[in-house]
């Protein structure tokens, strides 16, 4: 288990120095205002780039503790975060939709368009509706994903209050990949402490498309502590994968669930930014080169975050804070005709399964033959037996990196 100072300095340690231009500097269109993009607009902006960040909302809503909202243990107001820490530095923000990319040039929908040297993506993670059958937008308003942080996360916690005691909660699950491997199970542990504190005669069932998971034994291990006849997860071998919603059931290969509350995590996507640039592949996702986050479709155009395939690297956050320092550096390397420097890059990934008890895990990668491995020997997990004073120790260090990051990218 990392300790808090060794965590909150991973935040920086991937913080390449990045050398400043004295001529003209060169212009980068940066698409997608999250921890990846808000980010690397930033990096490029100090080392003397002329950055433009493209972003359609005027703030933007934080996904990691967003599962807390879900259980009413926090408010959604702490989750937002604008972009006047940007512009104070001078980064041009543009509030509008990127819809396509020209030879040299992003479209606007307003009907502007940015020329660029470079483009960096990223567009966080679109849910593919119709992929599950009978999952579709207007069925997403009974059956929040809430896989977006903003209204539908207050839908689904607003649905878990409305509930009777003595009600169904049931979690639908995807398979691989989507944004956040753990963040389902957080939901669910979150999900069965409310249930614990407010609804004890409730019960949620978590239906899921795989046998095993990110963090599992942690997980279950806590099940089975805090929330024992509560929380039931039946995974892809026992029947768990959803294969359609009928009215108000989750329907699997051997049986109809009937739900008083649903939360459906659909398939997912790359933003689509990504296929209207042609950077995403059959998979929806896009292949990177590790070094650069250059796109293997589309030369010039680079993919950082969650859109990215980037091998044993997960979609989070933390990892894409640092992939966009490492693209930045690279970026800034490429424009002035110098090779990029192979990156070190690490994740860190907290979990609460109640307020107090928090786990992790964390890991470190390199690039090797045309992918993003793990290091071997490197990151780990949080003790499987460790004392209940260290997961409330987790649980602090959990909102002391998401003060420290929303802190870094957006103040």
């Amino acid at each position: 288990m990392p300790s808090r100072r060794a965590v909150l300095a991973l935040l920086g340690a991937v913080a390449i120095p990045l050398p400043a231009f004295a001529q003209a500097k060169p212009r980068v269109v940066v698409v997608g205002g999250g921890f990846g993009g808000a980010t690397c607009a930033r990096a490029l902006h100090r080392a003397g780039i002329a950055v433009t960040l493209v972003e359609p909302n005027p703030a933007y809503t934080a996904c990691p503790f967003s599962n807390a909202v879900v259980a009413g243990l926090r408010e959604l107001d702490g989750q937002v975060f604008g972009y006047d820490g940007l512009k104070r530095e001078d980064v041009i923000v543009v509030q509008d939709r990127a819809v396509g990319v020209e030879t040299g040039a992003v479209v606007l929908a307003g009907g502007g368009r940015l020329p660029f040297d470079r483009l960096v993506l990223a567009p966080g993670i679109d849910v593919v509706f119709g992929a599950l059958p009978g999952y579709d937008e207007p069925v997403a308003e009974r059956m929040p994903h809430a896989w977006k942080a903003g209204p539908q996360t207050v839908l689904l916690r607003d649905k878990l209050r409305a509930m009777p005691d003595g009600g169904m909660v049931v979690m639908s699950v995807p398979a691989n990949p989507y944004r956040c491997p753990p963040g389902p199970y957080e939901r669910a542990s979150l999900i069965a402490h409310y249930l614990k504190t407010h609804k004890p005669r409730c019960k949620l069932l978590v239906l899921d498309a795989k046998d095993s998971f990110s963090k599992q034994k942690l997980f279950q291990q806590a099940w089975a502590e805090l929330y024992p006849g509560l929380l039931e997860w039946v995974p892809l071998s026992a029947g768990g994968k959803v294969t359609g919603v009928e009215g108000d059931a989750l329907v699997t290969d051997f049986q109809r669930v009937t739900a008083d509350v649903a939360n459906v995590i659909p398939p997912q996507r790359a933003g689509a930014i990504a296929a209207a640039a042609g950077a995403a592949d059959r998979s929806g996702w896009c292949p990177i080169d590790p070094v650069t986050f250059e796109s293997r479709q589309r030369p010039g155009v680079h993919v950082i975050g969650d859109a990215a395939i980037a091998g044993a690297m997960p979609k989070s956050a933390f990892a894409a804070n640092g992939q966009a320092k490492v693209c930045a550096a690279a970026v800034v390397a490429l424009l002035r005709g110098a090779a990029p420097d192979p990156p070190k890059l690490i994740n860190t990934c907290y979990s609460l399964v109640a307020p107090d008890y928090g786990i992790s895990i964390a890991g470190v990668y390199r690039a090797a033959e045309g992918r993003l491995v793990d290091v071997e020997g490197a990151g780990g997990t949080s003790p499987p037996d460790a004392a209940r004073s260290v997961r409330a120790q987790e649980a602090a260090y959990a909102e002391a990196w998401f003060r420290t990051i929303t802190g870094a990218v957006f103040g």
